[in-house]
């Protein structure tokens, strides 16, 4: 099925879909049109093997895993990346089909978005990414929308200001990126661990709190010694993180302290400036360092306000996440009332996500994706017949 005929099928008419990309071109994004058959590796590696029975997969005649593209982001930053542009300021529109199993849904649908590179105003540049996702929910009829944020970078600067071993500040950042219940984790944390000696606990009392890189050379050293570079599939990396996470867990509980903190931070919810209220009396009650974060947010919410957007109607949450990995600070989703299930659109900062691509050195970036099939369902195109 071709772009143009997916389009037709979906929404009777192409209006829609040249209103969307008229506004996205209107404010500076030229239009990318990324191959349909990517590299697999990027997307196994940013997202995991559990995304592989997800994906349709080929091989190539040199032995390449190849597959159609499951989202546009990545294919995105990959062309930029080789366009010889990276590091400079850009912005791409994109409106195509991406190809993911999703059970008893088709597994072809359409996708559209935004995707900006190399702003260094990181603050300006979010607030435009939720303006001109407003305006694409416009572009199909919907305006009261609810508008929901969080921001992830506050949420790894209160972890890295908290007194905590390396291996809990990797484990709780992680949990909150996967959107676990964070809360009930932090309680099972802070239990004791389970009775009972092994023959390895002088190892793992020996390894409680050392750097990751310690623990990779003890684990890399004794596999070596073994003659062997990985059991039972895991990598070297992945025992020294298992190794570190069981030291660390068997030496003590999670400082209540900390853990009070931490809770303290979760709760706080409501417009962004009561937020930004909440976390700078946190941050003064228990003297820790998250200026810089707070200053970040308060910033972008000054932006959003300039944007016309009210920010009173706007709920910021320090819970929120998407549950994807590679996010690093601002994320949002807007969704239609009464409908908070799937959202019409979608996004947020992902600045260490070129670099994994291979990036010689960080590029900002930050973008959102519209879910067009949840608007056509919900919405009804603007211009289109009644």
């Amino acid at each position: 099925m071709t772009v143009t005929a997916a389009i037709s099928g979906a929404a009777g008419s192409a209006t829609w879909a040249d209103a969307l990309l008229l506004s996205f071109a209107q404010a500076g994004y030229v239009q990318a049109q990324p191959d349909i058959l990517q590299p697999a590796e990027p997307f196994l590696d940013l997202s995991g093997e559990d995304i592989r029975k997800s994906l349709y997969l080929t091989t190539d005649a040199s032995g390449e895993e190849l597959c159609l593209r499951p989202d546009l982001t990545i294919p995105v930053a990959r062309d930029y990346l080789a366009s010889g542009r990276a590091g400079e300021p850009a912005g791409f529109s994109y409106l195509g089909p991406v190809f993911r199993y999703r059970g008893g849904q088709p597994s072809q649908f359409l996708q559209a978005g935004i995707e900006s590179f190399g702003r260094q105003d990181r603050a300006a540049a979010d607030a435009e990414m939720l303006a001109l996702a407003l305006e694409a929910t416009s572009a199909f009829g919907l305006n009261n929308v609810e508008i929901r944020t969080g921001d992830v970078a506050l949420f790894n600067a209160l972890i890295d200001a908290l007194d905590l071993y390396p291996v809990w500040k990797r484990r709780l950042i992680k949990d909150f990126n996967r959107k676990v219940s964070l809360t009930d984790d932090i309680e099972r944390l802070t239990l004791a661990t389970a009775p009972g000696r092994n023959e390895y606990e002088g190892v793992l009392a020996a390894l409680a709190g050392s750097d990751r890189k310690a623990a990779l050379a003890l684990v890399a050293d004794l596999m070596s010694i073994a003659g062997t570079t990985n059991v039972g599939g895991r990598t070297v990396d992945e025992i020294a993180d298992r190794f570190l996470e069981q030291s660390t867990l068997k030496s003590g509980a999670l400082p209540r302290d900390a853990l009070a903190t931490i809770k303290r931070f979760l709760a706080i919810a409501g417009d962004p400036d009561e937020a930004v209220a909440q976390l700078r009396a946190l941050a003064d009650d228990t003297k820790l360092n998250i200026t810089a974060a707070i200053d970040q947010l308060e910033s972008r919410v000054g932006f959003m306000a300039a944007r016309g957007i009210d920010t009173r109607l706007t709920r910021f949450s320090t819970s929120f996440g998407r549950g994807l990995d590679y996010y690093t600070g601002f994320e949002f989703e807007l969704h239609a009332k009464g409908n908070g299930i799937e959202p019409l659109v979608a996004g947020g900062r992902y600045d260490g996500l070129m670099t994994q691509l291979g990036a010689t050195a960080p590029i900002p970036a930050v973008g959102f994706s519209v879910w067009i099939e949840t608007m056509m369902q919900l919405g009804k195109p603007v211009g289109s017949a009644s």
